[in-house]
């Protein structure tokens, strides 16, 4: 399907070099585990096709699969997120990444498909869309296959479907849904890299304003208490009564999106579901409202709709923000073209949150090809034994030690016999 991107300008590689290295300072449990598999080398031979964001901390998890012995081939899972100096660092390191910042639509499918040319054996996807050219347009590619893993909320919703319909041919691990997963990566590192790309692109004072959060799952639960604790007026809108349940009782406003339209002065969505904010909201809107997605598709935000109603669009009023000028003279920001705020106006996570993330990746990488490989086609979890061990060596790097069961508590809660 063609060659790599070229890598320009010269010196690009260095500097991606120097990023890698300040990310793997915040990495010590992948630093752990890649020791652990230069020893064991549970994936040699094993070809992987990655489609991942293209940033420091995924190079630093490539290079723990390559310590145990896996070849690697790369395309990115936003164009945006793409950092083209890591890019340059890994090619250099002889990793072939097909990628680059601001690819066109046409050419993020090439790179999937140059990607999937290795003819892998394991696929590591964020947002399911490498699986799902697999799926449907390499489908010769499947008898290979042993399994995949998935980062995102977003990627287990489609192969759930996928599942359900009888269409995954293959078992995947929901990374997503690790205990460790959820709590640090979606809720704290979602909630502060969020906020994070939201300020680098306004520069606005968060402390006063009403700040309107769609969705209230783990990502959504994470963006609000950040919001919250910079001084802001928190809303949630939710579709599912349980989670809004849990909203007003931690004491959040909750309204339906019509209502928080009219109140918000910074939207932000995090459902994983498409035309979360629509024409009719636009409508409503206050005058300067900003408008940015956290989900990983760019589509809860209705920015074809958006720019049906504006009389002018000004595109960089500033970095990464577009200024759509509604025929009544009410202008409405958005982000980074509605597409992931946290990765596409900011730098996404901070590494010590994917130092977790990525050590569920390659820990179920290595399962799946030693204890997983009679595992049947659906999406699976991932043994409660390696969460366990992912946050137990987290603590360990950080210095904390905890209490363990004695003996006699061991039996208490084996035994349904006795009681008080």
């Amino acid at each position: 399907m063609g060659t790599a991107e070229p890598v320009t300008p010269v010196g690009q590689a260095a500097e991606g070099e120097l990023r890698i290295g300040w990310a793997a300072r915040s990495m010590p449990v992948l630093a752990g585990i890649a020791e652990r598999f230069a020893r064991e080398r549970p994936l040699d031979g094993l070809r992987i096709a990655a489609c991942l964001h293209v940033t420091a901390e995924t190079a630093v998890l490539l290079q723990v699969l390559r310590e145990g012995g896996a070849e690697i081939a790369l395309a990115a899972s936003n164009p945006l997120s793409t950092q083209d100096d890591v890019a340059a660092a890994l090619r250099e390191r002889g990793i072939a990444v097909h990628a680059r910042a601001g690819a066109d639509l046409q050419t993020y499918y090439r790179h999937i498909h140059q990607a999937l040319d290795i003819a892998p054996h394991l696929v590591l996807d964020d947002g399911c869309d490498l699986v799902n050219v697999l799926h449907t347009e390499r489908v010769e590619l499947l008898g290979d296959v042993v399994g995949g893993c998935e980062e995102t909320t977003t990627g287990i919703i489609r192969l759930r479907q996928m599942a359900a319909e009888g269409a995954l041919r293959f078992p995947v691990v929901a990374v997503n849904d690790t205990r460790t997963k959820r709590m640090v990566d979606n809720r704290y590192g979602t909630g502060q890299s969020t906020l994070d790309g939201i300020i680098r692109a306004t520069n606005l004072l968060l402390a006063g304003r009403v700040v309107v959060v769609a969705g209230f799952g783990f990502c959504g639960r994470g963006v609000a208490d950040r919001a919250r604790g910079l001084g802001a007026r928190v809303i949630v809108t939710e579709v599912d009564p349980v989670k809004a349940l849990e909203a007003a009782l931690q004491g959040y406003q909750v309204e339906p999106m019509s209502r928080a339209a009219e109140l918000g002065d910074v939207f932000i969505t995090v459902t994983g579901n498409r035309d979360v904010i629509r024409a009719e909201h636009f409508a409503v809107m206050k005058d300067g409202a900003v408008l940015a997605n956290a989900g990983h598709f760019d589509v809860e935000i209705d920015v074809r709709a958006l720019r049906e109603l504006a009389s002018a669009v000004r595109h960089g009023v500033r970095p990464n923000t577009d200024e759509y000028v509604l025929p009544d003279g009410r202008r409405l920001l958005l982000l980074a073209e509605g597409r992931v705020v946290n990765l596409t106006a900011a730098e996404g996570h901070p590494a010590a949150v994917m130092d977790i993330s990525f050590s569920a990746h390659a820990l179920a990488a290595a399962w799946l090809v030693t204890e997983g490989r009679g595992l049947p086609p659906g999406v699976h979890d991932l043994p409660s034994a390696i969460d366990a061990e992912i946050a137990r060596l987290e603590l360990a790097a950080a210095g904390v030690t905890i209490d363990t069961l004695t003996p006699d508590q061991e039996r208490y809660l084996r035994s349904w016999r006795l009681g008080s």
